[in-house]
């Protein structure tokens, strides 16, 4: 018996005292698959090469070795997944397609531009998630795409739309698994608008032309993401939470809780169980906002365990797609996947060893003293050490023992890796 697994015995034993199956628990973890963010990889540049990155978009730091194609980013997105336990996805963006040829424009984006990545994710078991992208392109440089009011410019971004959305269900139906197509726009203004109703009425027609065509949910399914604020759209966000909540309940789609993208003082965890009530999936983006949406790594802080103990404890889990967000140019991004992913798996293991049917007990019978207790002293049971034996269950170096790993892949890989040239400016890019 190693000494991983003899310290799990003993915990495995400490939580069976308080009436917590902590092999159960580690099972229910391993059926969680966490979908990686694309972009960490390389700074949100994406493959067009033509665009800077824009629309209130920003990413700092210039740690060496970014990915600059899509073999090197698969390589890193490899690296990062063995150093993870479990099974887990990867979240495409648009700007990632591989025309290999002439620049193809997004509206005229089809499944085979994302071939490589499709044979990649069957290869390597992993599931993939899909994003039409509304930014960084000289049709969004005003600050509006699907509410534009030029009629030509919006109809861009609805075929944009319409062809991620079938790339994606082609992805599904490829990979046997639901691939979640998540609509982000940076569309708003930078100070207060004469007209606030206008562009939410584009937007709602825009978004109906985009999800008119029934595609089976076996292979896709339809996010809508809101947004509180952004750099350039500090007055007035057409896409705003209350907008979409809307959007999502009447029109059946799956609704993006962005934990960046609300006010600092709201909780986002104690959002999940309302939104349930009323829609039948969500889509979690797992960032933290140091400032607003300033898309920090994650961290197994008390605002991603909480949210963790609401989607355990409601029962949530099989209704939830989670996905991380977040981009760290200062540190190594292979790390920053790593160091996100875990933290995000070991705040829902956390959860799942919590005496929930205890605490829940208590406060049935009015006894809050003893639901406070159940909580505060299951801080300090021994999860650690199942989470451990998680990992050695699942093949992922146990503890730190991963940051020497990847500091070999870090000095034989990202080393080797120039820096990639500058791209051209967006704004001296002419709008057709």
């Amino acid at each position: 018996m190693s000494r991983i697994e003899a310290a799990y015995k003993v915990a495995q034993e400490r939580y069976a005292e308080v009436g917590v199956d902590a092999a159960a628990a580690i099972a229910k973890l391993a059926g969680v698959a966490i979908s990686l963010n694309c972009w960490q990889g390389d700074d949100v540049a994406g493959f067009e090469g033509e665009y800077a990155l824009g629309d209130g978009l920003a990413v700092t730091g210039s740690h060496p070795g970014k990915a600059r194609n899509g073999d090197e980013l698969r390589a890193d997105l490899d690296e990062a997944y063995r150093l993870i336990p479990g099974r887990h996805r990867l979240n495409l963006h648009a700007i990632y397609a591989e025309c290999d040829g002439p620049a193809v424009e997004r509206d005229a984006l089809e499944t085979k531009h994302f071939s490589r990545w499709i044979d990649w994710a069957k290869a390597k078991g992993h599931g993939l998630d899909h994003n039409p992208s509304y930014f960084s392109h000289p049709k969004s440089s005003s600050g509006f795409t699907l509410a534009h009011q030029d009629a030509g410019i919006r109809r861009f971004w609805i075929d944009h739309g319409i062809a991620i959305r079938n790339i994606a269900a082609d992805m599904g139906q490829a990979l046997g698994t639901p691939c979640v197509n998540n609509v982000w726009i940076p569309d708003g203004l930078k100070d207060l608008p004469a007209d606030r109703k206008g562009p939410r009425e584009r937007l709602t027609q825009s978004l109906d032309e985009i999800f008119a065509e029934p595609l089976d949910p076996k292979y896709v399914r339809d996010a809508v993401e809101p947004k509180l604020f952004g750099i350039g759209s500090e007055s007035y966000v057409v896409g705003s939470y209350d907008y979409y909540l809307g959007y999502a309940v009447k029109r059946g789609k799956v609704l993006c809780i962005d934990t960046g993208h609300f006010h600092p003082t709201e909780v986002m965890g104690d959002k999940l169980s309302s939104v349930f009530s009323f829609v039948d999936e969500v889509l979690l983006h797992v960032s933290r906002g140091v400032r607003w949406d300033s898309d920090h790594v994650v961290l197994l802080n008390d605002e991603v365990l909480l949210i963790a103990q609401e989607l355990v404890r409601g029962d949530f889990l099989g209704r939830t797609h989670i996905g991380l967000d977040f981009f760290d140019a200062s540190i190594n991004r292979v790390a920053a996947w790593v160091i996100g992913c875990r933290s995000t798996q070991k705040a829902l293991l956390r959860a799942m060893l919590d005496p929930i049917a205890r605490m829940k007990d208590a406060e049935r019978a009015g006894d809050y003293t003893s639901r406070l207790c159940l909580g505060e002293e299951a801080k300090s049971l021994p999860w650690g050490a199942v989470w451990d034996y998680f990992c050695e269950l699942q093949g992922a170096p146990v503890g730190e023992a991963w940051l020497a790993e990847l500091k070999k892949y870090e000095q034989q890989v990202l080393a080797a890796r120039k820096a990639p040239s500058s791209t051209k400016s967006r704004a001296a890019v002419a709008v057709d």
